[in-house]
């Protein structure tokens, strides 16, 4: 059963996400540091010269950190890309798990080269020079067939030769992060600059009756010396899936430096936690009942203890994946409450039970019926993100020809936290930074 604006009238679980194959497989290419290390091997003739030649390839590579990123002749806005492995005498193959590069449904692509007669597994991507992204490695040490590679995709860790690594969600073994010369900069400061006035994040239980349960809440406060004066009001951010942004990956490092360098105003966070997959699958999405938590109760809540501002204007709701249409809902059936919305990757595949499928989404839909004019978005997606891309620049059109005000990017990545944190910081700038709409 269904509200008259089309939203369920009580929490029930959706169907997950579509298996969608990706349209075409990622494009590979030769790596000609790969190629002049078998040359070399050819040439070396001894067991105890290749043996030197293989130590001084893994040596160069340590000493360079994975993966390879190697200029293409006669293609400068690409790069050959190279992700390498060291196996041993029981390795029998070996699984790169790049975001978005890699299709679940068809994994065989995925499988790592062998370089004959050595350790060196492989594989080269051909990527534009402004991608980033996550990924982690399985190797199989067991003989599995080869045609197990769904749970061997389940035993992938972080790649040891790659010192850059980023939390997964749920607390799962954590990945590997590599950006290519031309991804978006960080803006801000990284690594931090020392001295630079730290906020404080705590945690706080609160009740909520929409939902019939406590929820734990991460609030973070901007330093005290950015506010000017004790007690002076600031801008508020609602932020999704907060035991995933403070509880690892440590966020305030970000909002610090963006406050510090003035690039947004000071900003108090409410990030609830989203407790598991399980409960989080039921609540996000256009429930109403999540939607009250968040404006009718976690607002409020704040609003008697911690000095925020209450103009909707200087109020943003976010989140990524199936939180970024719950934040578009948020602020469709909230706007007195949340004047912007920051959604990246949002899942637009989500539809309440028993509504019926249409070529346009459901959220797409509800904005195209009537939506609060003066609300201002921010959508992201990645252009790896097959269905999502087409989806979510579908919806910023319908948004645009309603005369609301839009930005966000396509940028060169997946489903994915390294790019999301970048994008997040640049949403913010964009919808509270220096020339955005003063509070009413």
């Amino acid at each position: 059963m269904t509200r008259a604006d089309g939203a369920p009238t009580a929490l029930t679980a959706p169907a997950g996400p579509p298996r969608t194959p990706r349209p075409r497989p990622a494009e590979t290419a030769d790596s000609p540091e790969v190629t002049r290390l078998a040359a070399r091997l050819a040439a070396a003739g001894s067991a105890d010269a290749r043996a030197a030649v293989l130590d001084r390839f893994w040596d160069e590579v340590a000493a360079r950190g994975t993966p390879l990123v190697e200029p293409l002749d006669g293609d400068s806005g690409h790069r050959a890309v190279t992700f390498l492995w060291r196996g041993d005498s029981a390795t029998r193959q070996v699984l790169l798990m790049v975001n978005r590069l890699m299709d679940r449904a068809d994994l065989a692509p995925s499988l790592m080269r062998h370089l004959p007669g050595t350790d060196v597994w492989h594989l080269t991507y051909r990527l534009r020079g402004d991608h980033r992204g996550s990924y982690r490695v399985a190797a199989d040490t067991e003989g599995r067939p080869h045609g197990d590679l769904g749970r061997l995709a389940a035993s992938g860790v972080a790649d040891p030769l790659n010192p850059r690594t980023i939390a997964t969600r749920w607390h799962g073994p954590p990945g590997s992060v590599f950006e290519l010369p031309d991804a978006p900069a960080r803006p801000w400061p990284h690594p931090a600059r020392a001295g630079t006035p730290r906020g404080t994040v705590r945690r706080h239980q609160v009740a909520s009756a929409a939902l019939g349960a406590e929820r734990e809440v991460w609030v973070y406060e901007p330093p005290a010396s950015a506010t000017g004066h004790a007690g002076q009001h600031t801008d508020t951010l609602v932020l999704l899936d907060g035991d995933m942004w403070f509880g690892q990956l440590h966020l305030e490092e970000v909002l610090d430096g963006l406050v510090a360098d003035g690039a947004i105003p000071p900003l108090t966070v409410l990030a609830p936690h989203a407790v598991d997959n399980a409960t989080r699958a039921r609540e996000f999405g256009g429930h109403p009942a999540y939607t009250t938590f968040l404006a009718g109760e976690l607002l409020p809540w704040a609003a008697g203890r911690l000095p925020v501002r209450p103009d909707p204007a200087r109020t943003v709701v976010a989140g990524q994946s199936l939180g970024g249409l719950t934040a578009l809902y948020a602020g469709y059936a909230a706007p007195d409450r949340f004047g912007n919305v920051l959604a990246q990757s949002p899942s637009l595949w989500w539809q309440p039970p028993g509504e019926p499928a249409g070529e346009t989404a459901w959220i797409t839909r509800r904005y195209a019926e009537g939506a609060p004019r003066g609300l201002r978005l921010h959508l992201d997606v990645g252009l790896h993100e097959w269905g999502m891309l087409e989806q979510t620049r579908d919806l910023r059109q319908t948004l645009r020809a309603g005369g609301h005000t839009v930005t966000g990017s396509d940028f060169n990545g997946g489903h994915d936290y390294a790019c999301w944190a970048v994008a997040l910081a640049q949403g913010l700038i964009a919808l509270l930074g220096p020339g955005t709409p003063p509070a009413h």
